[in-house]
């Protein structure tokens, strides 16, 4: 199953990325992850990318999708996949469309994780990120106890927990507004596609969990 998660920040893409891992065992492919693995090991397309970063300048999105390909060829990609934070725009999403066609990976549904705009500025601000294996919480929605108990698995000790820059109340409007210019057109792109599903992203994890297998089994 090949899967795009669309939804605005605090949607709860990563944490029902993870859970279909778990459900389909097939990989989430996240962007950031891929930039970040790619400039730390200084392969020929994270040079690139960070000369991009260190100038200021947006990360090219044919070096991205460089990356997305050469993720996808790997063995563990062969059941499907799950993208998580591309695309972001519609020049992204044909320009995925033209890489998914070449190598055989069409997708197989696009899943709108629909929430409250309020609901979404509470999630942000609760968001906390661990600096050493870079993990991320909610301390809304995570027990306090099970959170103190569980370690880093880099260090072994306790999360040092920080937020973002960008997780703060402050930035979360903008945030918001960048989504709805740029990531919402997507919406219409997929469902004249015939790939769009969109659930209710509000409620417990489980829930929302549920309501996204059910949409999957359509």
């Amino acid at each position: 199953m090949r899967i795009v998660l669309l939804g605005a920040p605090g949607s709860g893409k990563g944490t029902q990325s993870q859970w279909l891992v778990g459900r389909f065992h097939i990989p989430q492919v996240s962007t950031g992850d891929l930039l970040r693995a790619a400039v730390a090991n200084g392969t020929a397309l994270g040079l690139k990318a960070k000369e991009a970063m260190a100038a200021g300048r947006l990360v090219d999105d044919q070096i991205v999708l460089g990356m997305i390909r050469e993720r996808l060829a790997e063995p563990d990609t062969g059941q499907g996949f799950i993208l998580d934070g591309f695309p972001r725009n519609l020049a992204q999403a044909r320009a995925l469309d033209e890489l998914l066609a070449q190598i055989g990976q069409p997708l197989d549904a696009v899943v709108q994780l629909k929430v409250d705009y309020a609901e979404l500025s509470r999630r942000i601000a609760g968001r906390r990120t661990c600096s050493d294996c870079g993990r991320v919480v909610n301390l809304l929605t995570s027990a306090p106890q099970a959170l103190a108990a569980e370690r880093c698995p880099k260090t072994g000790q306790a999360h040092r927990l920080f937020q973002r820059p960008d997780d703060n109340e402050a930035t979360v409007a903008e945030r918001l507004r960048v989504y709805e210019a740029q990531t919402q057109p997507l919406v219409e792109y997929y469902r004249q596609q015939n790939l769009l599903r969109s659930i209710d992203a509000e409620g417990e994890v489980t829930e929302v969990s549920a309501r996204l297998e059910q949409v999957l089994a359509r």
